[in-house]
């Protein structure tokens, strides 16, 4: 009986074709914005915390406070100094410190110039190991740089792409930097994070030299002893600091971060930024729902004398509701499945773009099958929860009444 119930109200579907389209409209695009939205970030998400796993639980960051956008310490009013360094160095639970500096520079190669960030590295043999193990550096093509390597660079991936110069670079290949020729010692594996796919790597003495730096760091890496919290050592380099400036708690103008509290506060943003634009795509599946239950409406209306002929050759009440409540949980969920399908297209083509124009799996797609079978689901119940009422009114409509229309 109920396989009977459902091909009829499939075939009333199918008679009003371009009506079932329309009322659908609303519930796919909300889905559809729903599955894109969170199988992305989601995959952001997952993205962010594979890169920040990949500093380590054990390495600090020291800089002072930024005045806009760019990689730490970049943007800095006041640079950090060899005296802050020191400090830093003395402190309990410290293994090394190294002083790194991030600058914009002019790069030359086949004719051509790209502007981009020059990353300095340790130039002492221990300090190196921490350093690469740290930024989980790894070389695509050729080595690594190594103590007693001179005028020689890493190149992030995207440089051994025909998108810089016109052609890729090559490992061996001689390249200008601020005007200094500089060997192409090795190219990096692709990385999450976008500032190290595009990043010149040098030794620190070489790019102060080149870049003509005087006594200021743009950012100091800090290895903390495996025996120590690095919370702990954080505290006690905040303290240390925070004396030697004379600045109240509260009122710092550093700041020092590990991995785990730079994790927890992009998280936070990245899942409030999340539930804003979900919680505006959940408006579409409200206005989808509103449309349901305006198309029911409008069917138990148009279907009047039908519903009094089915009443008058033996149809019940519940019969009636069923054949209703069928139609519009099937609008619903095809609605819901059709979203699916957009949705996931949406996010694998947005990422897919993401990632070809940043170089690297900079959002990697995250589509759950719990996702997926909640948003159908969800759709569903859209479907059947607007057909409640226009359902129950069909099923209590006399014969006679019915049949007069």
């Amino acid at each position: 009986m109920l396989t009977d119930l459902f091909k009829l109200s499939l075939n009333n579907l199918r008679r009003r074709k371009l009506r079932s389209w329309l009322t659908m409209l609303g519930i796919f695009i909300g889905i559809a914005a729903v599955i894109a939205l969170i199988s992305l970030g989601q995959g952001l998400q997952a993205a962010v915390t594979g890169q920040f796993a990949s500093l380590g639980t054990n390495y600090l960051t020291v800089q002072n406070a930024e005045t806009g956008f760019g990689p730490p310490g970049s943007t800095a009013i006041e640079k950090l100094t060899d005296h802050d360094l020191e400090l830093v160095e003395k402190t309990r639970g410290v293994k090394t410190v190294s002083a790194v500096l991030i600058r914009m520079g002019k790069v030359e190669y086949n004719d051509r110039i790209s502007f981009g960030y020059v990353r300095s590295i340790a130039d002492d043999e221990f300090k190196l190991k921490e350093e690469y193990t740290a930024l989980d550096l790894k070389a695509q093509e050729g080595r690594l740089l190594k103590i007693g390597d001179n005028k020689k660079v890493l190149l992030g991936n995207n440089y051994a792409k025909d998108t810089k110069f016109g052609k890729g670079v090559q490992v061996g290949k001689k390249i200008i930097i601020n005007s200094e020729e500089f060997e192409v010692i090795g190219i990096l594996k692709s990385s999450g994070n976008i500032i190290m796919n595009d990043v010149v790597v040098m030794f620190y003495d070489e790019l102060k030299e080149n870049l003509d730096i005087g006594d200021e760091i743009d950012l100091i890496g800090v290895s903390v002893e495996e025996t120590e919290d690095p919370a702990v050592v954080a505290q006690r380099i905040e303290q240390a600091m925070r004396k030697d400036r004379n600045e109240k708690i509260g009122e710092e103008d550093f700041s020092v971060q590990t991995p785990l509290e730079m994790l927890s506060a992009v998280n936070q943003i990245l899942t409030a930024v999340n539930a804003i634009v979900i919680g505006i795509a959940m408006i579409s599946l409200v206005v989808g729902g509103i449309g349901i239950a305006n198309t029911m409406y409008t069917s138990v209306l148009e279907r009047k004398k039908e519903i009094g002929t089915m009443k008058a050759i033996g149809a019940r009440n519940s019969d009636i509701l069923w054949i209703f409540l069928i139609e519009s949980a099937l609008l619903g969920l095809v609605g819901g499945i059709i979203g699916v399908i957009i949705g996931s297209a949406a996010a694998l083509g947005v990422s897919s773009i993401a990632n070809s124009f940043f170089g690297g799996e900079i959002i990697k797609v995250n589509l759950s099958i719990p996702l997926i079978i909640f948003a159908v689901g969800f759709s569903s119940l859209i479907g059947i929860v607007s057909g409640v009422v226009p359902s129950y009114q069909a099923s209590k409509l006399s014969p006679v009444q019915a049949l007069r229309g």
